[in-house]
C-alpha cells in the first residue's frame, strides 16, 4: 500500500456521520464448501454429534480485479479453513477501498457491521471502539497468537488497554542506498548518526546529492523527523507528546527538529526538494543522481522484482537501519513504520466465538501466503528459513523478527487538525521558515487545541 494512500486512510475516515450516497458495484461471494453428509462416529460406545452449524459474515477490500493476488489469497485461507471446520461457511462481500469505507460508515449507523472485517488503525477505529461496534481481541493475543506479531504492531489497534484489531500487513522505513556510488567515495554504512553525517558531508563536497527527498507531500519529510526524534529521545517521546501525556516542547523533540535543520544546511537533500513531489524526489534516486533514499518496504519491488527496474540498478541498492545518535535514548532496532489494514470481530457478532477463532486462523495463514505470493511484508513473524524470496526481502524480515519497536506514522497518530499542523510544520521546517522551538510550540498548541 503506498503511504500516502495510507495517511490519506489514516486521517480523514474519523467521523461516523450518516452517508447519503449508495454504495454500488459491490460483489458478494460465498466461499462455502459443500453441505457434508451426516457422520456418524463412534466413542465409547456412543455417537458423537454434528457440530452446530455456523455462518460467518466476511467483508473485504480485494476485489478480483484490482487485487487479485491477495483476492486469492482470502480464498484459499477460507477454503482451508472451512475444510477443517466442515460445519462452517464463510460469505464474503467484495468491494474496492472507496466502496468498502463508505459501506462501513452506512453499516455503522445501524450497528450492523459483518461479523468480521478489515479495519484501519489509530485514528479511523477510534469512533468505532468509542461505539463499542468492535470487539475486544486480546483473548486471542494470548492465545494462538502469543508472540506471533512483529513487536509493536498491534500497538496502533489499542485503546484504552485493550487490542481491537489484528494486523495483516506492516511496512517499515529502510534507508536504501547506492552502493556503487558509495563505493566510488570509499564510504561506509554508517552506524552512528555522526558517521551518517560524515557521508552527508563527503557527498555533498562532491557533487553528488546525499539524499533523495520529495517534500511537497510533506508525510516525507516526517520519517526524518521521527527516526531522530526516536534516535534523541527514545521511543516513547513523540508517543507521548502526541497522546498528552508528555509535550512537545521535550528537550529531545526540539533537539530533532534542529538536526533537520542542520541537514539542510549540509546541503543534505537534492536540489529543490522541499517543492517536489515524492515521486519526483524518488527519480533522483532510482537515477543514480541521489545516494540514498529512505521510504516505505513498499517499496521492495524496485529494487527486487520489478521487471521495469535495470537489473543493473537493483543489483546497486542495499538498504540500512537509520543511526543511532550518541547520548539518545533509541536503539537501532527501532524502526518508523506502520500497519495496513487488520481484522475486527463485531462486538454485536451472535457468532463471535466462532468469529474469533477464524480470525486466529487467518492472520496465521496470511503470513504464511503474503510475503511468497503477493511481495507484502505480514505483522506477523517470518520463519525466513521457509520462504524463498529476493536477499533484500530475507533481511529486512530478519530485522523485523527482532525490532524493538515499530512507531506509528506521527500524522497518522494525531487527528485531522493536529495531523494538518505538523505535515505544514514539517514542510516549514525543512524550508527554514520556523525554527526548531517554533516548530515545537505550534505543535504544542495545535495537540492541546484538539484535547488529544
Amino acid at each position: 500500500m503506498a503511504r500516502k494512500t495510507l495517511t490519506w486512510t489514516m486521517t480523514t475516515m474519523l467521523s461516523l456521520g450518516l452517508v447519503l450516497s449508495g454504495c454500488s458495484s459491490s460483489t458478494t461471494e460465498s466461499a462455502s464448501s459443500p453441505q457434508p453428509a451426516k457422520e456418524t462416529a463412534k466413542a465409547a460406545g456412543e455417537s458423537a454429534q454434528p457440530a452446530k452449524k455456523v455462518t460467518i459474515k466476511m467483508m473485504h477490500l480485494w476485489p478480483t480485479g484490482n487485487s487479485a493476488t491477495q483476492n486469492k489469497i482470502v480464498n484459499d485461507i477460507i477454503k482451508e479453513y472451512q475444510t477443517a471446520n466442515p460445519n462452517v461457511t464463510i460469505e464474503q462481500e467484495v468491494l474496492e477501498n472507496e466502496q468498502y469505507k463508505n459501506k462501513m460508515k452506512v453499516l455503522s449507523t445501524s450497528n450492523a457491521l459483518p461479523d468480521v472485517g478489515f479495519t484501519w488503525a489509530a485514528g479511523y477505529m477510534d469512533p468505532y471502539v468509542k461505539g463499542d461496534m468492535f470487539a475486544p481481541l486480546d483473548d486471542l493475543l494470548q492465545g494462538d497468537l502469543k508472540d506471533k506479531f512483529v513487536n509493536g504492531t498491534t500497538n496502533a489497534y489499542a485503546f484504552g488497554g485493550k487490542t481491537y484489531g489484528l494486523p495483516v500487513e506492516l511496512n517499515i522505513v529502510p534507508v536504501y542506498y547506492n552502493k556503487a556510488i558509495f563505493a566510488k567515495y570509499n564510504l561506509q554504512v554508517p552506524k552512528t548518526y555522526d558517521e551518517f553525517k560524515n557521508v552527508v558531508k563527503t557527498l555533498s563536497s562532491n557533487g553528488v546529492a546525499p539524499i533523495a527527498l520529495g517534500n511537497k507531500d510533506r508525510w516525507t519529510g516526517s520519517l526524518w523527523y521521527m527516526y531522530l526524534a526516536d534516535r534523541i529521545g527514545g521511543p516513547e517521546t513523540l508517543k507521548k507528546a502526541i497522546d498528552r501525556s508528555g509535550s512537545f516542547n521535550d528537550p529531545g523533540l526540539v533537539r530533532a527538529a534542529s538536526e533537520i535543520t542542520q541537514l539542510v544546511d549540509m546541503n543534505g537533500f537534492n536540489k529543490g526538494f522541499n517543492g517536489l513531489s515524492n515521486d519526483e524526489g524518488k527519480a533522483e534516486f532510482m537515477n543514480s543522481k541521489a545516494a540514498m533514499y529512505m521510504m516505505g518496504t513498499w517499496e521492495l519491488p524496485n529494487y527486487t522484482t520489478n521487471k521495469d527496474v535495470p537489473q543493473a540498478f537493483k543489483d546497486q541498492i542495499g538498504f540500512f537501519k537509520f543511526p543511532t545518535v550518541d547520548g539518545g535514548k533509541g536503539n537501532l532496532d527501532s524502526w518508523v513504520g506502520g500497519p495496513g489494514v487488520g481484522l475486527f470481530v463485531a462486538n454485536n457478532s451472535k457468532v463471535k466465538e466462532e468469529s474469533k477463532k477464524f480470525v486466529s486462523f487467518f492472520v496465521q495463514k496470511w503470513g504464511e501466503h503474503a510475503i511468497s505470493e503477493a511481495g507484502v511484508i505480514p505483522a506477523t513473524k517470518v520463519d525466513t528459513s521457509k520462504v524463498k524470496l529476493p536477499q533484500m526481502y530475507i533481511d529486512l524480515l530478519n530485522e523485523l523478527n527482532k525490532a524493538s519497536n515499530i512507531t506509528l506514522f506521527a500524522d497518522v497518530q494525531m487527528k485531522p487538525a493536529s495531523a494538518e499542523v505538523h505535515l505544514n510544520m514539517i514542510q516549514a521546517l525543512f524550508g527554514k521558515a520556523v525554527t526548531p522551538e517554533e516548530f515545537a510550540k505550534k505543535h504544542e498548541e495545535a495537540l492541546a487545541k484538539e484535547g488529544k
